[in-house]
């Protein structure tokens, strides 16, 4: 596997990691955007979102979801409050070529974000 993410969700790179499900898994982010930033993934490959299509896609978008919402109320972020981002594609700023969601927290968010 030359996918960095595909290798993270083996387990054949270390990373702290602070959820897992069968479909998805959630660790922290190496270059910290906010005070809590976490990535989460499906384990298996898909390249960014605008490959989720279908009842599949849909079912790895959830599943990327819910395992954020766990993983963020498990940190405490529920009351304050978090963001998801999900980029696309170069423009959208996406750098790893593998479905992930950005979970931000533990400090005030700004508008617009980019």
């Amino acid at each position: 596997m030359s996918c960095i993410f595909c290798q993270i969700a083996a387990g054949e790179i270390p990373a702290e990691i602070l959820g897992r499900s069968e479909s998805a898994v959630a660790f922290r982010d190496v270059n910290p955007q906010a005070p809590v930033h976490v990535l989460v993934i499906p384990v298996d490959h898909l390249g960014s979102a605008a490959e989720a299509r279908g009842d599949a896609g849909e079912a790895t978008l959830g599943a990327v979801m819910r395992l954020g919402v766990e993983v963020a109320a498990g940190l405490g972020l529920v009351e304050g409050g978090y963001r998801f981002v999900i980029n696309t594609g170069a423009d959208g700023g996406q750098t790893v070529p593998h479905l992930h969601l950005h979970l931000l927290g533990g400090r005030q968010m700004r508008w617009p974000p980019g």
